[in-house]
């Protein structure tokens, strides 16, 4: 049996995922009260996104290569990388504040401002696309830090620990963890040349 956090390395077809759509969910309680006033509690720190790539394909041979990679991930059995159209590129994120000791840093996702602020950890960053500045000046990835491409953790070697106070900031694409939604595909090359789409379900994952 198939560990149930199984992970692929691999992403989605690009092209397809351009074409998606789908966005982020939440998942809160609404209860009204017998005043007419609401209590509102959230059930989830992190929204969820669910995407339908089935809009994304444009021929047969965009079709092909998804049925091929539904096959070869066993359909909702392993997970995959998927680029989100809407939201894949982060610039001059604010990952922490360096302390003097410690080395590693997980990638963060900003949206909003002040106490409003949203803050989504990013695990699958696309590797070298990420660029790391501490107190504004520009590190060099290899040389002054690391990254793990799997996690998003970015490890600073012992020489280049952030000092005391010093900004911590990253630019980076990522991709998000997701799994088919389904372990069913419905296709026909009839439908398909009349203008007919299926469905392609996909829904992120919690890394």
């Amino acid at each position: 049996m198939a560990d149930i956090s199984s992970f692929h390395d691999v992403r989605f077809p690009l092209g397809v995922s351009f074409g998606a759509t789908g966005g982020p969910e939440w998942r809160n309680e609404i209860v009204t009260l017998t005043s007419g006033h609401e209590k509102r509690n959230a059930r989830w720190a992190q929204s969820r996104r669910h995407f339908d790539a089935g809009t994304g394909l444009r021929s047969l041979q965009d079709l092909r290569e998804v049925l091929a990679f539904f096959e070869a991930r066993h359909g909702s059995l392993h997970a995959f990388r998927f680029r989100d159209p809407f939201d894949h590129v982060a610039e001059n994120e604010l990952i922490g504040t360096g302390d003097g000791r410690t080395a590693d840093f997980q990638l963060f996702r900003r949206y909003g401002e002040g106490h409003a602020t949203h803050v989504r950890p990013i695990t699958k960053p696309v590797a070298g696309s990420v660029s790391i500045a501490v107190g504004g000046v520009e590190m060099t990835e290899g040389e002054a830090f690391t990254l793990d491409s799997l996690t998003g953790i970015v490890t600073f070697t012992p020489q280049t620990i952030p000092p005391d106070g010093a900004s911590i900031t990253a630019g980076f694409v990522f991709d998000v963890p997701v799994r088919f939604d389904t372990d069913r595909l419905t296709a026909s090359i009839a439908s398909f040349q009349a203008g007919e789409i299926p469905s392609i379900p996909i829904i992120e994952v919690k890394a």
